[in-house]
Parts: C-alpha cells; structure tokens; sequence
C-alpha cells in the first residue's frame, strides 16, 4: 500500500563521517550501520515537500512544506535504507500522522526556504526556528548545469538508499522508498548555520566542528512511500 506520494525537489544533503560508536544507540533491531570505503555517514538533508498526497489525498495547507532532517545509513538482508534522527516540518498535523503510523521523530517547527540565481549560480537555503527563538539555516550555492551522479561515487551511495527503518521499543518498522535516480548541481560552496546539540542531542555536538566529507544539491523527483513492515527482535 502506498502511504505517501510527493515530488521531493532541491534536496541539500550536507555529509559528515562519524564514529560508529555514536550512532550504535538508534540502530533498529534487524539492522546493522551500513559503511562506504570503511566510513560511517550522518548526513544533514533540507528539501521541498511538494504535491503532497496522503493515502492518496491532499490534505488543505500541507500540499507544499518544508523538510529538514538528520539520517544515518544501516542495511538489512541486502537492502540498504536510512534511520532518521530526527526531521522537522513546519505542519503539525504531518508530525502527528508520521510520528502515529510510522513512529518517526517528527518535530513542527517554523520554517521558512530561498531559492535565488544569477548569471552564475542558484543558491538553496532552508531555515527553521529553535525553541529558544534562534533561526537555523543550511545553504549551497551551486553551478547551474545538472550532470548525472557517478556510479559508485560517494554521492550515488548517500542519495541512493531506498528503505527506511525505524527503531521502536523491540521492533523496528520498515517501509520502501521509491524514486528514480536523480541528478545533481555542482556545490561551489556552503553555509552551516546550526547547533547540532540543541537540535539533536550532546552526542552530536561535535559536528559543530566537522567538516564535511562531501555535499549534493540532488534535482529531486517523485517519490513514494510504501510497504510498511514490521521486524521482530
């Protein structure tokens, strides 16, 4: 059954290798920390939510929103999929269903987005704000031509996880995600304007200071969501 139907365009995803040690916590049972080249991936992503469609309806005001989350990559039987730390929309009511039905780690916040050009690039920026009053921010500018993603790159292997698996009490829920391979805008540079701790936790705290292993401004496409099941410990 297909639960969720949207066009996901403009996705920022910002990447940060981390000690495994970390992430050991929020791994769902059945799975294991998926690696590329020996290294362990968080990966900071803001996007558009957009044509959203809900059990195949369009719920009034929660059509086009906003998206920011963190996510880590494990695998189970083959399938490689991503765990979401936490993601945050500004619409409250997709907070309750994905927390009720998928037991995800949604949190409504206000949100706010740019998408700018000029004769030499487009720059993406998504924000949102804290509950302390302080505004959040990440931003690419990129080239303005889209070139395909290498196979077997760094980048096909963050952007091409096609599972989700979430960690609840002694089960964990797993559910497909399609979409088709996307193309990707060249990142001249990048902001990061966040406090790891505040938004996710003191064991993130550190990413303050990391740099990022790499960044992709993904062109997005639409994606499905679907066939959720349960594994038991």
């Amino acid at each position: 059954m297909t639960f969720l139907e949207a066009y996901w365009k403009n996705l920022i995803f910002i990447n940060y290798e981390i000690d495994p040690e970390i992430l050991k916590p929020f791994v769902p049972v059945g799975t294991e920390l998926d690696v590329f080249n020996g290294k362990c991936y968080v990966s900071v992503v803001g996007f558009m939510f957009m044509d959203v469609k809900v059990l195949g309806i369009k719920l009034p005001y929660h059509i086009n929103f906003e998206e920011v989350n963190l996510r880590f990559y494990v695998k189970r039987n083959g399938k490689r999929g991503v765990v979401f730390i936490s993601e945050i929309v500004p619409k409250p009511l997709i907070t309750i269903v994905a927390n009720s039905i998928y037991h995800e780690h949604y949190q409504t916040r206000k949100m706010k987005h740019r998408w700018t050009e000029n004769d030499n690039e487009f720059q993406f920026k998504y924000q949102w704000k804290l509950k302390n009053g302080s505004w959040q921010s990440v931003s690419v500018n990129t080239e303005k031509e889209f070139t395909h993603i290498i196979e077997g790159s760094e980048e096909q292997y963050i952007t091409e996880h096609y599972y989700g698996f979430t960690k609840y009490h002694s089960k964990t829920f797993q559910y497909e995600v399609v979409h088709p391979s996307w193309r990707q805008l060249q990142v001249k540079d990048h902001e990061v304007n966040m406090d790891f701790a505040a938004n996710y936790g003191a064991r993130f705290k550190m990413l303050n200071c990391a740099v990022p292993t790499s960044l992709i401004l993904a062109e997005g496409s639409e994606v499905a969501v679907k066939n959720k099941t349960t594994i038991h410990r």
